[in-house]
């Protein structure tokens, strides 16, 4: 459940309009920034795949959304919103 609950956030997020920078944290500890909704790529069907690929900066990550511990927007005073 948890897992589709992220996925279901990041495809929000992929699609508002104008987009916005976000964060995923994972439980490895490393956090991947979004700045661009074409930097990550995963199977849009609600049921589909939980792998996804991303890159941001210097990381290049492929995973899971298992393995995502929170979602959030970037502002340009901070973070703002956790899923």
């Amino acid at each position: 459940m948890r897992t589709q609950v992220i996925r279901a956030e990041v495809l929000r997020l992929i699609h508002q309009t104008p987009f916005r920078a976000f964060g995923m944290s994972l439980e490895n500890g490393d956090r991947i920034i979004i700045e661009h909704p074409e930097n990550i790529a995963f199977d849009p069907v609600p049921d589909g795949s939980s792998d996804f690929y991303a890159f941001g900066g210097p990381l290049r990550v492929y995973s899971t959304f298992d393995a995502v511990t929170s979602v959030s927007l970037l502002d340009t005073g901070g973070e703002a919103g956790v899923a």
